[in-house]
């Protein structure tokens, strides 16, 4: 069924939410700040670290490798540099931040691990639309399945801010064919 209509059918049978909004957020998290939830349930502890270029010079420093994202630009106060910097690459064992120009968040293709299709007999080279990440527009890329549940990506144009951890979702029209987790 479409959103639409699972919707006819929750106001039909009395749901008090057949009318809510979506969310895109994470759901469970107080004002949507996951990094105050992060510190409040002890899940994270900040830590200083570097921010860096990749060449290895240092910048300037953060609270804490949880609080940046790749492609983030703010909350870096990295000001009075010549050119904006983003976040480029997370170093989690170095506990660094790696800053670069916003050339450097693109990239033509990528790898994904745990696998999950959705096809009968999913072949080892396939033509599909790649959103990797949720709010992506999708585009045009050749997926290769290798060994056990993992597949490179190769995408017709190089895309901003690929981001380990996020999900990569494959499309042939309208269909899900499949999806893993950026590497």
């Amino acid at each position: 069924m479409t959103k639409e209509e699972t919707r006819s059918v929750a106001k039909e049978i009395g749901l008090k939410t057949y009318g809510k909004e979506e969310s895109q957020e994470v759901c469970f998290v107080p004002e949507n700040d996951y990094r105050r939830f992060l510190r409040e349930s002890a899940s994270v502890v900040d830590v200083l670290g570097e921010i860096a270029t990749r060449d290895g010079r240092v910048l300037g420093h953060h609270n804490g490798i949880h609080n940046f994202t790749i492609g983030q630009r703010e909350g870096l106060n990295l000001g009075g540099l010549p050119r904006p910097l983003y976040v480029i690459e997370l170093d989690p064992a170095a506990n660094r931040v790696i800053v670069g120009p916003a050339e450097d968040l693109l990239r033509g293709d990528f790898e994904v691990s745990h696998c999950v299709w959705h096809i009968s007999e999913p072949m080892e080279r396939l033509e599909v639309t790649v959103k990797p990440r949720h709010q992506h527009p999708g585009c045009q890329a050749v997926v290769e399945r290798r060994g056990g549940e993992r597949a490179s990506v190769r995408l017709s144009e190089p895309q901003r801010a690929i981001t380990p951890g996020q999900a990569a979702v494959f499309y042939q029209d309208d269909l899900v064919v499949g999806g893993g987790w950026i590497c």
